[in-house]
Order: C-alpha cells, then structure tokens, then sequence
C-alpha cells in the first residue's frame, strides 16, 4: 500500500508517545526499578485492554484458541511487551533519553538485516539512501548541530541494553507483518486489534511480571505511589502502550516493517524537543535540519 497521510499520521504518533516514555522512564529511574516499572506498565495496560478485548478469553472455545497457539504468541509478548520495554528502562539507568531514541532510531537498520536474513526480503536502493538520509538526521542531534562533536561520543552500558531493545523491535516487527502459519490467514482467530493486543499483554505480562518479581526478589526498589508516580502510570499504560501499539500495527500492516521503521527516527527529533521545553530551552535550528532530513529518508525509502 501506498504511504498515505492517514497512513503517515498513525506511524507518526507513536513516536511521539514513545518519546514520552523514555523521559519518564529517565526521572522515574530513581523511585521505581526498571523491571518493576515495566511490569507495572503493563498492568495498567492490561485492565485498559480487558473491557476492549474481553471476547478473546470470554469463552471456552476462545480460551481453546489460545491455548493451541501459545507458542508465536508468547515469542511475541516477549519480543514486543517483555524484552522491549524492560530494556529501554533498563537503558535509561544509565543514559539519557537523547541517546537511547537516537539508538532506538537504528531500528530501520536492524529491520533491513533482519528481513535480508530471515524473512527473503530484497533491500532496495531507495530504502538504503533512506536509511542513511534518516540515519544522518539522527546523527545531527546526537552531536547537537556540531559535526566536531562526533568524538566526544561514548556508549555507556545503557547504549548497549538499547541495542538489544532496537533487534528486538526489529524481530517483533517483522513477526507481526510475516506472522507464525496459526497465526495467518483463515488459521488466525477473528480476534478485534483490541483482542490481538490484548492476548499478546496476556502473554507479554508473564514476561514482564516475572522479571519484576524476580527483580524486586533480588533487592529492587518498590515505588512510593503517589499521585505523581500514578499519573505517569496511567498515562504510560494509555499512551506508550494500547494506543502506540494500535497505531504502529496498523502502520506495519498496511506499508511493511521496512518503511514503517523509517517513522521510528521521529522519536529522537521528538525527545530531542520535548526534553528543550521540559528544561525551558527553545529548538535549535539544527532540530530542523534534523527533521528534514529524517522526513527525506522516509520519503526515500518509500519510492517505487
């Protein structure tokens, strides 16, 4: 399908969403453990998306159904729900939300290999001028606008737990746009988007709560709730997670893995600007520059 701009419009939030959440997992990472708050997440997230998706577990034969195809939908709760997210709040420890979307946005490259190697994906020329368009935009905010700056980087341990985030994206991805055989065509259960996410967070929290559990076993840090702490709960179980997801699926459905990828370099430009207003600072002109250049990839990469 053709990227249109209903199409560009729900690849572009959720970047926007998951900008958010990486500046509230870096100033929750003092009160909350990484595990603990992405096992939290997914809790909020789950009792929004059971009233949505309750017809996925409302009966005997819907329960049969899951229970025949636990297997791809485990690996999914895992890549997309537990292994995700536990590493973008572990990343967050230690670097900063900049670095670890400006990491994130290497997902593309991960997205190219990963359908090379695995799923028979022929990589076009325009989508490796995209990347590299989009990749050079990226490279422009890590290094605020100073191409000198290029030697001052350094990973830090969070980089690197980003890096195993970004591959794990990449896989989900591409296991939503080339599902397991139960899981495609008239073997797929007619399940809603609010169904099909919903047994994925079923599946996913298990990941998610038992990484928790096991942290908060090992000396984790339980969270003071207040009204503070409870509000970046909500809105990280509404925002980041059932709507993000929503919008992402439909994106990865209708244009691919490939191009929809493209959309995720939007979420560093997005820190980049909501962290200048959260510390009162104006954009800067290469944030435009930035942008240009990311919004040219995606226009590259998406040319027949």
């Amino acid at each position: 399908m053709t990227l249109t701009p209903r199409i560009a419009a729900l690849l572009t939030l959720p970047p926007l969403l998951w900008a958010c959440n990486a500046l509230l997992g870096r100033l929750l990472a003092p009160q909350v453990s990484p595990l603990t708050l992405n096992a939290l997440r997914w809790t909020g997230a789950l009792l929004v998306l059971l009233p949505l998706g309750w017809g996925a577990v409302a009966t005997r034969k819907r329960r049969a159904e899951l229970r025949a195809r636990w297997r791809p939908l485990a690996v999914l709760g895992l890549l997309g729900v537990g292994a995700y997210n536990a590493l973008q709040y572990l990343a967050l420890q230690t670097s900063t939300p900049i670095n670890v979307t400006l990491i994130a946005a290497s997902t593309p490259l991960w997205m190219l290999l990963v359908g090379a190697l695995f799923f028979g994906e022929r990589v076009r020329g325009a989508q490796a001028v995209g990347a590299l368009l989009s990749m050079a935009g990226v490279l422009l905010v890590l290094v605020r606008g100073d191409i000198g700056g290029l030697s001052a980087i350094r990973l830090v341990p969070g980089d690197l737990w980003m890096l195993l985030a970004a591959l794990s994206w990449a896989v989900y991805s591409w296991l939503l746009a080339r599902p397991a055989p139960l899981l495609a065509g008239g073997q797929r259960p007619a399940w809603t988007w609010a169904e099909f996410l919903l047994v994925q967070t079923l599946f996913g929290f298990v990941w998610a709560g038992s990484a928790g559990a096991a942290e908060q076993a090992l000396g984790g840090r339980w969270p003071e709730f207040g009204p503070g702490l409870l509000a970046a709960l909500v809105f990280l179980a509404l925002g980041p997670s059932v709507l993000a997801y929503r919008c992402w699926g439909l994106g990865v459905a209708a244009v691919g893995p490939a191009v929809a990828g493209f959309f995720g370099n939007l979420t560093p430009l997005f820190a980049a600007l909501l962290s200048a207003l959260w510390l009162g600072q104006p954009p800067q002109p290469y944030h435009g520059v930035a942008f240009a250049l990311i919004v040219a990839g995606i226009a590259v990469s998406n040319r027949r």
